[in-house]
């Protein structure tokens, strides 16, 4: 047996009830054959697979919070501290009632790479909860982020583990978790991203994963003969990355016709209205239903759909295994030729196989979707410095980073002849910086 099948039959045993976190570990493991194969001796010896598949810590907590009933409340809060090989922990806190430990070891897994692959120094880490911040009040909302606070700042810090948004964790929850921070710790430090821009904020990192997801897309079609501008595009979600995906996609002359959220979906045959879309998700909060009311052009379609609309390109920014086999058999036979991801695994392992036996483009979302993560990292370094940068600047800083990732995981995938395959590209090349830190650091 080889030794990446002696660490599946491993890491599978151990972690039989967290099938995201299987799945994650399944997919980089077996891209990683090739380069696991040609250093085998030296990988088993030091356990190199063991030791990153393993966190290094997990942590789970209690988190009581009164409602405005008077009645305590009680959730889970987890975070996962999963390698620091290269530098801090980085990675988002989820707030959303799926939320559960499998599920935050698989996005720190992909993490690892994620951040690698930024070509910045920081390690990978996720955390969060299973409260739903939806229908609470902000007093509410601010109670429970206190209470996760008090606990998680025990184990976090600017040069130790360095949270961020993700879903269900925007500007409000950053701020009343920042705030309970600076309270408990008495220091003023960049100890969470996704700050407001009165206290340490970064401009550009609101728009920045779906803006990302834009210039990686672009340079993919580029370097295959190809252009963004023109395109019909399908996409996923309504919340952060999907808002800015559209909005990019049309400021490069692309068309993006759908969107979507947890109850239906918007097509738009005269493309996504990003203005009005942003005053129903962002300043209502309201259902995708009030779009179609507002919007002739609309049609609104209840449950899942996105996938059935005739498209040159699709993003999927929701949530993980959202595209699955037969959703990308729709898209292959609607003559779709790129898909990028703009969530975290939002694509299955079938479909992704699928997709690229049939030629389609594929970039998976550790490479796609690393630009809200490249963006934090850039927000540390404004706060290491006491800094502040322009739109500008960070944007210019953002488009570099991304089309870098492109050409390192394109040469990975060169170097290993799978030419084209951008999956073991990413994997191989957020590995090698990552394996090299950590053979250089010893057993640790």
């Amino acid at each position: 047996m080889s030794y990446v099948d002696e660490v599946l039959a491993q890491v599978k045993t151990k972690n039989a009830s967290e099938p995201e976190f299987l799945q994650a570990v399944e997919e980089v493991l077996n891209s990683l054959r090739p380069v696991i194969d040609a250093n085998e001796e030296l990988y088993r010896r030091e356990a190199v697979l063991e030791r990153i598949t393993e966190p290094d810590r997990q942590l789970m907590f209690r988190v009581p919070w009164v409602d405005d009933k008077g009645q305590v409340q009680v959730n889970r809060g987890f975070r996962v501290q999963f390698n620091n090989a290269i530098g801090p922990y980085k990675g988002g806190l989820r707030l959303h009632p799926s939320v559960n430990l499998g599920i935050i070891k698989f996005l720190g897994f992909e993490q690892i790479f994620k951040n690698s692959l930024t070509g910045l120094p920081i390690g990978g880490g996720k955390g969060g909860s299973d409260f739903d911040p939806k229908g609470k009040s902000d007093r509410e909302i601010m109670a429970f982020c206190q209470s996760f606070m008090t606990e998680l700042c025990k184990y976090i810090g600017a040069d130790t583990d360095v949270p961020a948004g993700d879903i269900g964790t925007g500007a409000r929850e950053i701020g009343y978790m920042f705030g309970q921070y600076k309270k408990i710790r008495s220091v003023f430090e960049g100890v969470l991203t996704g700050k407001g821009l009165s206290y340490g904020g970064s401009l550009a990192r609101t728009e920045a994963t779906g803006y990302g997801l834009l210039y990686l897309t672009k340079e993919m079609l580029k370097c295959n003969n190809n252009d963004i501008a023109g395109k019909t595009v399908v996409v996923s979600g309504a919340g952060n990355v999907a808002i800015y995906a559209i909005q990019k996609a049309q400021q490069m002359g692309a068309k993006p016709v759908t969107c979507s959220d947890s109850t239906g979906w918007i097509y738009d045959s005269e493309g996504i209205d990003v203005e009005l879309l942003k005053e129903v998700k962002e300043v209502k909060r309201a259902r995708l239903t009030e779009y179609a009311a507002a919007r002739p052009s609309a049609e609104y379609h209840e449950g899942k759909g996105v996938w059935s609309v005739k498209c040159d390109v699709a993003l999927p920014c929701a949530t993980q295994n959202e595209l699955d086999l037969e959703d990308a058999k729709q898209l292959v036979a609607n003559g779709c030729i790129a898909v990028a991801e703009g969530a975290n695994m939002p694509t299955t392992l079938e479909a992704t196989k699928y997709l690229q036996d049939n030629g389609v483009l594929f970039a998976p979302g550790k490479a796609a979707n690393a630009g809200g993560v490249a963006t934090s990292a850039l927000e540390m370094s404004q706060n290491s410095e006491r800094l502040s940068w322009s739109f500008e600047e960070v944007d210019s800083k953002l488009e570099a980073i991304m089309v870098n990732i492109f050409h390192s995981l394109d040469d990975a995938a060169k170097r290993y002849n799978v030419p084209g395959d951008y999956v073991a590209g990413a994997n191989i090349s957020g590995f090698e910086k990552v394996v090299e830190a950590m053979l250089a650091q010893g057993v640790c």
